[in-house]
């Protein structure tokens, strides 16, 4: 587990980089704020996370039952996981920031359909949809 990257990840790299591109200025991994945000633009009041798939539990009901390998450490330590996510949505939330949560393979997949939605959070998608 010490090898696995917490930040710096190719889906939260190509993601800045688009967001660079555009001229949107943000700051990394603010330690501040709850849950310590992989991207937050200021000045907008956005919060954007970059979840890893196992990590955080996407498609949880379905993917709980194929766990094999030590079972009750990784139940256990996923809905820990999933638990506190939620509760720093809440407290961002409550101090008047907007949060967005991506999947890593949304964010490799489908950068521009991220980006729409972060453009739309923030209330300046235009028509051509980028």
């Amino acid at each position: 587990m010490s090898k696995i990257k917490g930040k710096n990840t190719s889906p939260e790299i190509m993601l800045r980089k688009k967001l660079w591109s555009l001229g949107y200025r943000y700051r990394l991994n603010v330690a501040k704020l709850p849950g310590k945000p992989d991207i937050v633009i200021k000045s907008k009041k956005l919060i954007i996370f970059i979840d890893g798939e196992f990590w955080h539990g996407h498609d949880w009901e379905a993917k709980k039952p194929t766990i094999k390998s030590n079972p009750e450490y990784w139940i256990k330590k996923i809905e820990g996981n999933m638990r506190r996510d939620l509760a720093n949505v809440t407290k961002l939330q409550s101090m008047g920031y907007k949060v967005i949560r991506f999947w890593e393979k949304q964010v490799k997949k489908h950068l521009e359909l991220c980006i729409l939605k972060i453009k739309e959070e923030l209330g300046e998608a235009d028509e051509q949809g980028t």
